[in-house]
């Protein structure tokens, strides 16, 4: 018997290769053979009918999000290749799902492959979306702001059925434009804490963006960058660990290792900033455990920033060539953040002349701690921070260390 391949057979029949794939998978084409990843059409198969009456359409993804790897499809730390191998008969969620692994990894070159696939073919809703929020993340790694323009271009352009997928779109430029701490434009509905408007599959990844979105505002409250009736300084940063932990609570228990791991670190970032260094050592190792399991060296990139020394330190503790890798993509992810976020944002681009040191004072400066109070914190003396404040200001050109609140 003569056989065909999957494609050779969309072409003979006039249908899609992902039809083809999923009737071979349903055992509706007769004498079909798996072969590996592959699946072997007798030459002589006829297509089935196109219609039958228990037949349920298929959706474009097998869960109704852009963020497949934040949904219970990734549900065990170290198995996320096992995970993308599950979607094989799949294609747009199978190349979705290792697009999405490998912008945790760093692995930026692969990422842009993936998205231009999924924004050159005509791929489903969920995918265009996930496809334009991937590029737009490379964006982010090579300071591009063209590409960024793109990005947000495609994102508007995704075939919306109806108002709930609509405001899928507003809710994913506005998780575009957090990335660089651009908060303004997130749906109100959002800012409440309302997810109705979204499928459930979305919710995992909603949590996550959702502590960003708090996060942010209380950045913004603690260095006078937005003023809240009756709420000033770390107050709403000291409150976040009470939103957040039972929200790292219902991850594990859903075991979606992704929102678990972002949760994790945004936990640390308000206990270290509010001066509970111990208690953001305990979600840090949680999330670097998490992290190294599966090479996400790009996620743990990202928040190098936040903690400088302290994460690189927690990681070696856990794996030195892990603490290596990640450094190296931090000093690409830094330059690239940085130049993006000052041509989006109109900050101040001087972040890369400051080492690590330097960089933790001036985030404590902008939360209004006092030169003793960073003194005791960074165990030294408070001659030493009043030095490095003014070189600090030498070498940023700022006239005062109130500025340092605009410093990308």
């Amino acid at each position: 018997m003569n056989y065909i391949t999957v494609k050779e057979a969309a072409d003979k029949w006039g249908v899609s290769t992902r039809r083809v794939q999923f009737l071979c998978s349903q055992n509706r084409i007769k004498g079909a053979n798996r072969l590996g990843k592959s699946w072997l059409i007798p030459e002589s198969a006829v297509l089935p009918n196109a219609k039958r009456k228990d037949e349920t359409p298929t959706l474009p993804m097998p869960r109704k999000s852009p963020f497949l790897d934040m949904t219970n499809l990734y549900n065990k730390a170290g198995c996320a290749d096992e995970c993308a191998e599950m979607l094989i008969n799949q294609p747009e969620a199978h190349a979705l799902f290792e697009a999405q692994i490998a912008f945790r990894r760093g692995e930026i070159d692969k990422v842009y492959e993936r998205a231009r696939y999924f924004l050159q073919a005509h791929s489903g809703f969920y995918a265009i979306l996930g496809g334009g929020m991937l590029l737009a993340q490379c964006a982010i790694w090579r300071g591009d702001l063209f590409l960024w323009k793109e990005a947000k271009k495609h994102i508007c352009e995704a075939p919306c059925k109806d108002e709930h997928d609509r405001e899928l779109v507003s809710l994913a430029i506005a998780i575009i434009d957090s990335s660089i701490y651009d908060n303004k434009d997130y749906p109100e509905w959002f800012k409440m804490g309302n997810f109705e408007a979204l499928p459930g599959d979305a919710h995992p990844a909603a949590k996550v963006f959702y502590v960003k979105y708090l996060y942010m505002a209380a950045y913004a409250i603690a260095t006078k960058q937005f003023k809240l009736e009756g709420v000033e300084g770390l107050a709403l940063m000291r409150m976040l660990p009470n939103s957040i932990e039972p929200m790292i609570s219902q991850a594990v228990i859903d075991k979606t290792v992704i929102p678990e791991m972002y949760l994790r670190m945004s936990c640390a970032v308000a206990y270290y900033y509010s001066g509970m260094k111990d208690k953001a050592i305990v979600h840090i190792d949680k999330a670097v455990k998490l992290a190294i399991s599966d090479g996400m060296y790009g996620f743990l990139a990202e928040y190098v920033r936040h903690f400088d020394e302290l994460l690189e330190q927690r990681i070696a503790l856990q794996d030195e060539n892990a603490a290596i890798a990640v450094k190296g993509l931090y000093n690409i992810y830094s330059v690239g953040w940085a130049r993006l976020s000052a041509q989006v944002r109109e900050k101040v681009d001087v972040a890369g002349r400051l080492d690590a040191a330097e960089r933790q004072i001036v985030k404590l400066c902008a939360f209004g701690y006092t030169n003793r109070e960073i003194a005791a914190m960074l165990y030294t003396s408070e001659s030493t921070v009043s030095h490095a404040i003014t070189r600090i200001l030498n070498k940023t050109g700022l006239m005062n260390k109130k500025e340092f609140a605009f410093i990308v």
